[in-house]
């Protein structure tokens, strides 16, 4: 628990850990209105998965530009800019009455919200090397918090049957004033090794495995946060008040376990880590796909808690690969990894509109299972380096 002592005695540190919940606050917001808006517009499960492609696309466009534009700015200011703009972004889904505006509005969301994600985790990687410290886990962590934040305030509104465009509008002006405050604590910051160390592509190599572990654990995540709410209403049968409760679940879940992993990656070390987890949440997902409501929240938790320390060790271990700059390690990994955060959703969508939402769900607990393959072929020059 260093980490969070840290985190809330030091603005500097509080500052970008508030980025990581403001992103998932909205999305978890989002994930529990999703059944409403694909009402609202009328579409099925393919059309919907074709609207997340367009957020997918977007995310993709962004992170080509991303390490460019970090190293030109600098990491600090191009944090704000990108956490500002992704707030209002995200109003663009919500206020559209078109299925056209609605691919559009996603495509926008898609491209600053992953050209935020390079540059936050950037930006922590380049405050834990400058001051000696561990607070990406627990940065993560805060993440899921807002996550649960979001879609759990969501879950306890949707009974009332607001109008989704005021509860997000409340929602974004919320975090848009308390981001505008913290944002002088690290618009300063630079990365120091960005011009020092020239970009070579075969220093990229041993960075793959990462990326693939990556890809596969944030497209489990993105999945959970676009089709939890549908699997719940339309699988398991859940009732109303329900059907926000397995992303709840699974965010406060994957909070707790990542504001303890920097501990418990210092004691048991991160190859060790990224197995488990993956073993704990391929018994997540199997509880899932036994459908009834209870053990399918049950299930959404033990996922979150499997998965929550992958990521932050995946973005530690790529910081120290030999002979590539940290901002581009993790931009890197970011990049892949968040892209599978968005093509997940999409995979989904189409397997639902082709089968089922139940079979959709048997894929993913096939990427972890890669994901657990994948662990045992980390070289140990890479995992030596991991304190």
């Amino acid at each position: 628990m260093k980490s969070l002592q840290l985190i809330f005695s030091n603005a500097r540190y509080f500052a970008p850990a508030f980025i990581f919940a403001t992103l998932n606050v909205v999305i978890g917001t989002w994930a529990i209105y999703i059944p409403t808006i694909k009402a609202k517009l009328a579409i099925d499960e393919g059309e919907l998965g074709l609207a997340l492609f367009c957020m997918a696309l977007g995310t993709l466009t962004m992170i080509v530009f991303a390490p460019k534009i970090i190293g030109r700015f600098g990491v600090g200011r191009v944090t704000a800019y990108g956490v500002f703009l992704f707030l209002i972004a995200f109003i663009l889904p919500f206020a559209t009455h078109s299925y056209l505006g609605l691919c559009i509005g996603m495509y926008v969301v898609g491209a600053f919200s992953g050209f935020t994600d390079v540059a936050m985790n950037t930006l922590v990687t380049e405050i834990e090397k400058q001051d000696t410290i561990h607070i990406m886990s627990a940065n993560h962590g805060f993440f899921s918090l807002g996550g649960f934040i979001g879609a759990g305030a969501g879950s306890f509104f949707l009974p009332m049957q607001l109008v989704p465009l005021h509860h997000l509008l409340v929602v974004i002006g919320i975090l848009f004033v308390s981001n505008l405050i913290l944002v002088k604590h690290y618009i300063h910051i630079t990365s120091q090794d960005q011009e020092t160390i020239k970009f070579d592509l075969k220093n990229f190599k041993p960075l793959l495995v990462l990326a693939f572990i990556a890809f596969f654990v944030m497209a489990c995540e993105g999945a959970i946060v676009d089709w939890s709410a549908l699997y719940l209403e339309k699988v398991s049968l859940a009732p109303i008040s329900w059907i926000g409760l397995g992303f709840t679940v699974f965010s406060i879940t994957m909070a707790i376990a990542r504001f303890l992993g920097d501990d418990i990656s210092r004691k048991f070390g991160s190859r060790t880590l990224i197995i488990g987890g993956s073993l704990i949440a391929s018994a997540g997902f199997a509880c899932v796909l036994l459908v009834q409501p209870l053990f399918a929240i049950i299930g959404f938790g033990l996922v979150g808690t499997g998965l929550s320390v992958i990521i932050p060790e995946l973005f530690r271990l790529g910081g120290k690969t030999e002979g590539v700059a940290s901002s581009q390690g993790i931009s890197f990994i970011s990049g892949v990894g968040f892209f599978g955060f968005l093509i997940g959703p999409v995979l989904l969508g189409f397997l639902a509109d082709m089968s089922s939402l139940k079979l959709s769900f048997f894929f993913l607990l096939g990427f972890v299972f890669l994901s657990f393959l994948l662990a045992f072929r980390l070289k140990k020059l890479l995992l030596k380096k991991t304190v």
